[in-house]
C-alpha cells in the first residue's frame, strides 16, 4: 500500500502562507461589507445562524475574529436550528462551540416532516422550508435579546438571487446586504456579501469544519438555483471579469435609464433646456461596445441561419 507524500518543509510553509492569505482575504472583505452597510454597532447581539454548512461555518469563525481586532464591542451568539433531519448528527455542532468557548443555542422544531407531508414528491421544498425557518429564527432572536441576525450568503448567493428573480419573477432583486424583516422587527445582514463562494468552500477545507449535509434543498438536483450557478460558473470560465462586472452592477443602479415608475417620476419630466448629470446615455462608450458581442453571443446567436 502506497503512503501519501509528506509535503516538505518549503511546501508546508507555502501552503500556509496561502491559507493566511485567503484568511486575511475574507476578513477584509467582511470587515469592508460590515462597514460599507454599517452592519454591527457597539453594544449589538449578533445572532450568528448556523447550519452546519461551509458558509454559516466560515461566517461565525470570521466574525470571531473580526470581533477581537473590531473598535467597538458586541455579542456573538450562534444558534442552530435542528428541523429534525432524519440522520442528523446532533451531536456535532453543540461539541464544535463548545470547543470554541461560543455562546449557543440549539432550538429544536421538527418542520422536516411538516415539510416531507405538505410538498408533493419532486416538488421544490425550498420556499416552505426557508419560510418555516425564518419564522423559527425571528422567534428565537426575540427570545436571546438579538439586536442583529446573521446569515451566511456570500457574493454567489446574491448573484443566483438576482437571476432568479429576474428570469422567473420578473423583478430586478436580490439579496441585500442588510435588511429590515418583514414584521419590521428585526435587523437580517450578510456580512460575506463581498466574499466569492470558492473562498468559502476552500477556507472550509483549510479549517476542517465538521460539515452537516442537508437532507432537502441539498438533495435536490434540479432545483433552478443549481442551474443558475452553473451558467454563472460557464460564464466566469469562458468570460473572465462578467461576474465581476454584474455584481458591480448591483451597487450602481440608474433608476432612469430603467422602468419603474416607482423609482423615478418618468410622467414629471420636463424640458429644461439644461444639461444633466447621467442624462441620455443610454449606451455608454468603448467598454460597452467592445464586450457585446461575447455577453450577447451565449443568449442571442450573432449570426442565425436561415
Amino acid at each position: 500500500m502506497e503512503t501519501a507524500a509528506v509535503p516538505s518543509v518549503r511546501q508546508a510553509e507555502k501552503i500556509a502562507h496561502e491559507n493566511n492569505k485567503l484568511h486575511k482575504r475574507l476578513c477584509r472583505l467582511a470587515g469592508q461589507a460590515i462597514g460599507d452597510f454599517n452592519m454591527i454597532e457597539a453594544g449589538d447581539r449578533v445572532m450568528v445562524c448556523l447550519s452546519g454548512g461551509k458558509d454559516s461555518y466560515a461566517l461565525l469563525d470570521i466574525l470571531m475574529t473580526l470581533r477581537q481586532r473590531a473598535p467597538i464591542d458586541f455579542e456573538i451568539i450562534a444558534v442552530n436550528l435542528d428541523q429534525k433531519q432524519p440522520n442528523f448528527p446532533a451531536h456535532v455542532l453543540p461539541e464544535y462551540l463548545t470547543a470554541l468557548d461560543v455562546p449557543f443555542h440549539i432550538e429544536n422544531q421538527d418542520t422536516y416532516s411538516i415539510v416531507k407531508r405538505v410538498v408533493e414528491e419532486g416538488k421544490t421544498t425550498c420556499a416552505l422550508c426557508s419560510r418555516l425557518r425564518r419564522g423559527i429564527l425571528y422567534r428565537v432572536a426575540d427570545e436571546l435579546g438579538a439586536t442583529k441576525i446573521a446569515l451566511g450568503h456570500h457574493r454567489d448567493d446574491i448573484l443566483e438571487t438576482f437571476f432568479l428573480n429576474m428570469f422567473f419573477g420578473g423583478k430586478l432583486k436580490s439579496m441585500p446586504p442588510k435588511l429590515q424583516s418583514d414584521d419590521g422587527r428585526h435587523i437580517v445582514i450578510r456580512p460575506l456579501a463581498y466574499v466569492k463562494e470558492a473562498d468559502t468552500s476552500r477556507y472550509a477545507e483549510v479549517r476542517n469544519f465538521p460539515i452537516i449535509p442537508c437532507d432537502l434543498c441539498g438533495s435536490q438536483e434540479n432545483l433552478q438555483r443549481k442551474q443558475t450557478k452553473a451558467m454563472l460558473r460557464d460564464w466566469d470560465k469562458k468570460f473572465p471579469g462578467r461576474v465581476d462586472s454584474i455584481f458591480a452592477a448591483l451597487s450602481t443602479v440608474v433608476p432612469s435609464h430603467l422602468m419603474d415608475r416607482n423609482l423615478f417620476a418618468f410622467k414629471d419630466l420636463q424640458v429644461t433646456g439644461a444639461a444633466i448629470d447621467g442624462g441620455d446615455i443610454a449606451f455608454d462608450d468603448e467598454p460597452c461596445t467592445t464586450t457585446a458581442p461575447s455577453l450577447l453571443s451565449t443568449v442571442i446567436p450573432l449570426h442565425p441561419t436561415s
